[in-house]
């Protein structure tokens, strides 16, 4: 358990539709609080499962569940390294887009009516500001982990990139994935729900209502980018690690979303 305290606390221009959790910044690391469920199992075993995938080590941001001590409340949520180096800054794509051509990028994407159409515009605008190549693959690999791991809240304002000091532009690893494996027990997925009748209806927010829309989209245009490698046992060693932060009804249903994904998406492993 760690303490923290107001001084502690940052806000961001990343916007979530479910709203903002607590943060904080303290040392080297970021901390964020459960705010409608379990959004820090969720960061915990979608970033151990993606070390056993095909990405690099740098590709994305490891989790660990921390418990927190603020204003005498103690707070379930988790805890990741900072990724950021001296003077570099985290710039989402619509914060991009806004400054460069005064536009709200995601309104500009859902009135584009062919899904296609919005996934190449998203990725040629970005690559055109910024000079990154093969952003499409990167899109391509956000849309895989977020079709496996149910990531409903990956839209423009938590899509981001990396602006060093000497104005280069590179992709930031995958963070950010507290919104997946149904964890709005508040409103969305309650805990008494029916868990696969949840999965069929949660949807994303990145360019379709879809998770396998934007899946089958992206892997048309920018290939298979990820492989993962993790069974059964694996998920069952990273979700006994999470007993005593949260109950066993929670890890219990995780455990059955995580199963349930790794079975329709099999040709992912």
């Amino acid at each position: 358990m760690i303490e923290l305290f107001e001084s502690d606390t940052v806000s961001f221009d990343r916007v979530s539709s479910k709203g903002n959790q607590l943060k904080w910044k303290s040392g080297d690391y970021w901390y964020k609080a459960d705010s409608t469920g379990y959004e820090g199992l969720s960061e915990y075993v979608i970033s151990s499962l993606l070390a056993k995938s095909t990405l690099k080590s740098d590709e994305y941001v490891l989790y660990e569940i921390e418990d927190i001590k603020y204003r005498n409340n103690v707070l379930s949520g988790c805890k990741s390294k900072n990724f950021l180096r001296d003077g570099e800054q985290l710039i989402t794509f619509n914060r991009l887009f806004m400054s460069q051509y005064t536009e709200n990028l995601t309104d500009i994407v859902f009135h584009i009516e062919e899904h296609e159409e919005r996934l190449k515009y998203i990725v040629e605008r970005i690559e055109l500001v910024t000079g990154i190549r093969d952003l499409g693959k990167y899109m391509a690999k956000c849309m895989t982990i977020d079709a496996l791991f149910l990531n409903e809240d990956r839209h423009m304002h938590n899509i981001a990139l990396i602006l060093g000091k000497d104005g280069k532009y590179k992709t930031a690893p995958f963070f950010d994935h507290g919104a997946g494996l149904l964890s709005d027990t508040r409103m969305d997925y309650p805990l008494n729900g029916d868990v696969y009748e949840m999965i069929e209806y949660a949807e994303p927010k990145t360019f379709s209502e879809s998770f396998d829309d934007q899946l089958d989209i992206a892997e048309k245009f920018y290939g298979t980018q990820i492989k993962f490698n993790f069974n059964h046992r694996d998920v069952e060693k990273i979700l006994k690690k999470a007993e005593g932060h949260y109950s066993d009804q929670v890890i219990e249903r995780v455990r059955t979303i995580v199963f349930e994904q790794m079975r329709k998406y099999s040709y992912m492993f």
